[in-house]
């Protein structure tokens, strides 16, 4: 071959490499932005349920879908920060709860955002209604009526002698004051008085423990990112002043928690999971109905209410989904 030939056919071929190189690089995945309200350790169980279904329904994270990872570790101003830089992304779907949907929502109104979480997506205004929610936001909703009479039947059985309920919420979260008020009515319909706390930051929770001074005999957490990443800090306080603690899930028991009764959160975010399958195989989440929850769990860490000093009834732990000790 002349020297002259060989030069040619060698750029010929130098400028098919990139082409080439081009037509190998595999497809990009379906991205899945995971904005987390608390922390990694908190949101532990409930991502390994959502991961878990999603394998289950042929999307295995790294081979045929991303999830990018990101935490707020309870501060709310990260939330739109975090769906900015989303959108900037071009994820195909935003996966959160309640606290930031807000958020996600102003940064977006094109990409399908999925709350696995929400106290009141209705009353909140993430939804035009449970049946249709319109736009671009579906997910699941842990609103109930009854929960807040529920919870608080339930502290009586295990305090008999109760007659003051602290409770407390992020007034700067609007689904927390709505909670705060139902378990506030539904206190006094059983004539028991209460005592609000209303936090905005985590500096705020010792103070608000330390100043019931012993008047109250309970103290009920409301829903929410502070409280999640906060709820170690809230247990310990409160064991320290011998105040038993309810919560609304059970992961925020362990440790030095009393009891919870509500929604399985890791449940809830395994059904998050089945919203996500459906958008990303078509469907619009407009046309998505907004779900309630079908398991509730009832949770009592008999440790702390050894440390309590308290008795809990047989009957009472017969009931019980999960004794932890």
């Amino acid at each position: 071959m002349k020297r002259r030939d060989f030069i040619t056919l060698l750029g010929g071929a130098t400028a098919t490499w990139p082409l080439a190189a081009r037509a190998q690089q595999p497809a990009k995945l379906p991205t899945i932005g995971l904005l987390g309200a608390s922390t990694p350790s908190d949101w532990s169980r409930w991502v390994a349920a959502f991961v878990q279904r999603l394998d289950e329904l042929g999307w295995n994270e790294g081979r045929s879908v991303a999830i990018e990872y990101r935490w707020a570790e309870g501060r709310g101003e990260r939330y739109s920060q975090i769906a900015a830089e989303f959108v900037r992304r071009k994820v195909d779907i935003i996966v959160t709860v309640g606290s930031a949907v807000a958020a996600a929502k102003q940064a977006t109104s094109v990409i399908p955002i999925v709350f696995a979480i929400a106290n009141d997506p209705l009353g909140t205004g993430h939804v035009a209604s449970l049946s249709r929610p319109g736009g671009n936001v579906t997910g699941l909703s842990v609103q109930s009526p009854e929960l807040a009479g529920k919870r608080v039947e339930l502290l009586r059985e295990v305090i008999p002698g109760l007659r003051r309920l602290a409770i407390m919420g992020n007034a700067g979260y609007p689904a927390a004051v709505l909670e705060m008020n139902g378990m506030e009515g539904a206190a006094r319909t059983l004539s028991l008085d209460v005592t609000r706390l209303e936090i905005q930051r985590a500096e705020d929770i010792w103070p608000a423990i330390a100043a019931l001074n012993g008047s109250a005999g309970a103290l009920y957490v409301c829903a929410d990112s502070l409280i999640s990443a906060n709820h170690v800090r809230i247990n310990a306080f409160a064991l320290a002043v011998q105040l038993p603690t309810l919560h609304y899930t059970r992961d925020h028991v362990e440790p030095d928690g009393l009891m919870s009764y509500g929604p399985n959160y890791s449940d809830l975010f395994r059904r998050a999971a089945d919203f996500v399958d459906k958008i990303l195989r078509g469907a619009k989440p407009a046309d998505i109905p907004v779900e309630q929850p079908t398991k509730f769990d009832l949770v009592i860490n008999l440790t702390t209410a050894k440390a309590l000093g308290l008795t809990i009834p047989e009957a009472f732990l017969l009931r019980a989904d999960e004794l932890i000790e």
